[in-house]
This record gives C-alpha cells, sequence and structure tokens, in this order.
C-alpha cells in the first residue's frame, strides 16, 4: 500500500506540474507575457487556496466546474462529421500496438483515476465530520437511504458530464488538429494556436480559457488527494476543515506537491509528456487500488450492513479485470 501511495504521489504531482504549465502557457497566450510567472502565480494561488475556509472552498471548486463546458463550446465552432464520429465511439478500431495500448491505459488512468477515490471518500468523510448532525452510517444506518440517493446522484451526474466534456475533447480535437495533420503537440499554448487557422480566433481563446479554468478546478483537487492518501496512510491527522496548526503534515503534503509540480515547469520535462505518462501511471495504480477496494467492500468488518452486492459488485469487479487486463497487455506490447 504504501508503494501505491507513493507512485500516486508521483503521479499527482507529475499531474500538477502538466496542468500548472499548460495554464501558464495559456495565459501567456491570451494575456501576453512571459509563461512561467503565471505558472508561478498559479501555483502560489492553488496552494495558497486550500486555507481558506473548507465552505468556500468546496463551493469554489464546485463553481470551477462550469469552465469544463468550455471545451463543448468549441466543439460547436468547429465542422465535425458526426456519422464518423459516432462510428468511432461504438464500433472502436483496435491496433494491437504498444502506442495504442499505452493511450488506452493513459485513458482509463483519467477516468477512473486512484486519486478519485481518496477525493471522493475523504470529502464523504469530511462532509460528515463538519456536519454534527452526520454520523457514520455504520453508527447511523437511519441515514443511509438519503445518504446513498445524494452520493448516487452526485456520482452519475458527475460521470455524465465528465465523459460529455472528454467526449467533446476528443471528437473537436479530431476534426480539427488531427483531420489537419497536427499531431505532434509539445504544449498546450500550440494546440491552441493550431486551432487558430483551423477553427478560428473565438475556438483558440476559448479552449486556452477553458485550461486555465479546469486546471485551477483540477490543481487543488490533485494536491488535497495526494495529501488525504500519504496522510491516511501514514495515520496523520487530515482534513481541509481542519486549521491548519492541528494538520500541519498534511497540509504540508498540499504545498509540497504543488509547489514540487510548479518547479517542474522550469525542467527540461515536456509538461505535454509528463500528463501522458502520469495518466499512464494512474492507470496501472488504479488496478491493485480498485482490488483492495472491491476485497474492502465484501468485507462485513469494514463495511457492517452495507456490502456491496449484486450487480454493482460484478460491475467493479468487470471494470477491474477490464483495465487490468489492459495493463497486462500493454506490458506485453512493451516487451515483444
Amino acid at each position: 500500500m504504501q508503494l501505491i501511495v507513493a507512485l500516486l504521489f508521483i503521479a499527482n504531482t507529475f499531474n500538477i506540474g502538466a496542468d500548472l504549465g499548460a495554464m501558464g502557457d495559456a495565459a501567456r497566450l491570451v494575456l501576453g507575457g512571459p509563461a512561467f510567472l503565471y505558472i508561478a502565480a498559479f501555483g502560489a494561488f492553488c496552494a495558497i487556496g486550500v486555507f481558506m475556509r473548507y465552505a468556500r472552498y468546496v463551493a469554489l471548486l464546485k463553481w470551477m466546474t462550469l469552465s469544463l463546458f468550455a471545451y463543448v463550446l468549441v466543439l460547436f465552432t468547429t465542422t465535425v462529421q458526426w456519422g464518423d464520429a459516432w462510428r468511432g465511439i461504438f464500433i472502436p478500431s483496435v491496433a494491437w500496438t504498444s502506442d495504442y495500448f499505452t493511450t488506452l491505459v493513459a485513458i482509463f488512468g483519467t477516468t477512473i483515476s486512484p486519486y478519485l477515490f481518496f477525493w471522493q471518500a475523504s470529502q464523504e468523510a469530511e462532509d460528515q465530520r463538519v456536519n454534527r448532525k452526520e454520523k457514520p452510517l455504520v453508527k447511523a444506518p437511519a441515514q443511509a437511504r438519503h445518504a446513498f440517493e445524494r452520493i448516487r446522484v452526485d456520482t452519475c451526474v458527475g460521470m455524465a458530464f465528465s465523459n460529455l466534456v472528454a467526449l467533446a475533447i476528443i471528437i473537436a480535437t479530431a476534426a480539427t488538429l488531427h483531420r489537419n495533420g497536427v499531431m505532434d503537440i509539445a504544449t498546450s499554448a500550440h494546440a491552441a494556436e493550431a486551432l487558430r487557422p483551423i477553427a478560428g480566433e473565438f475556438a483558440a481563446v476559448v479552449f486556452a480559457l477553458g485550461i486555465v479554468g479546469t486546471g485551477l478546478l483540477a490543481v487543488p483537487v490533485l494536491a488535497g488527494s495526494a495529501a488525504y492518501a500519504v496522510g491516511e496512510a501514514r495515520r496523520w491527522t487530515v482534513g481541509l476543515a481542519r486549521r491548519p496548526q492541528s494538520a500541519m503534515a498534511f497540509y504540508a503534503i498540499v504545498v509540497v506537491a504543488t509547489m514540487a509540480g510548479t518547479l517542474l515547469n522550469f525542467t527540461p520535462i515536456n509538461p505535454i509528456k509528463a500528463l501522458y505518462w502520469s495518466a499512464v501511471i494512474n492507470g496501472i495504480v488504479a488496478v491493485p487500488v480498485m482490488v483492495v477496494m472491491m476485497s474492502m467492500t465484501a468485507r462485513v468488518e469494514v463495511m457492517g450492513k452495507f456490502t456491496i452486492r449484486g450487480g454493482l459488485r460484478w460491475l467493479g469487479w468487470a471494470t477491474t479485470i477490464v483495465m487490468g487486463i489492459c495493463v497486462v497487455v500493454m506490458g506485453l506490447t512493451w516487451v515483444f
């Protein structure tokens, strides 16, 4: 478990660095000036932001999710061959190559990311601790029905919108950059600049602003989930609702992860490649995390009367097996 947490921290740190680099490039594209100043400013803002009052911080993150719709807006400013798009979605082509399966694992790593398990579970526990009317469901089973309904709606709506945004990004990229032979993107600014002559000035600016907005949403979540994972593994006092002096190690991890990610942008590391390989690491790490999670949810001594059964349990194990097979096949394509 310590190794998994260490890999999670490393992947999150690289992800933070790539996001901050993308934000700096996007801000430079829109506002002008040197990108490194924007990177440093965004890094400092995200590191300091976690120290604000918990309720205000959570509300800010929720409102920041609206920035994701910038990518959907880009989709409607481009010309899309929808017949080809729908065919590609429902009838995917498979290439038995290392690039294909590595990219597939990276996609899984950005969709079913290990840090999200820690973030969502920790935030549920945090909300329960802050709200004095709520108690752990094992001790207050009467609250379970309402809590599960809320969590189910929250998760399903969030999954639906996140997949909609992901599809919008993929389709818009395929309809613009890929169709025009632009396949070697070094930075997010490069992507936005390549969009300008193809999709127009408006699409390029909206794309750039979307990068800044989603980065401001993603960086605190990545740093916070890394701190939750490390803190819970080390049995530290954790929680964004706690005062910094009562959870100093936890907040130190948040700051260290954010600042380390910021400093990565002042090294020769390519931010786009860092983002890609951090997604691959997330896809690999997700498999053992999901195995542990599925095993724990079946244990009465852990879950009490709320063990997972039936279709949800089968779906969880099926997803775990599919991801595990993809990781194994990726490894085989690397070797052979």
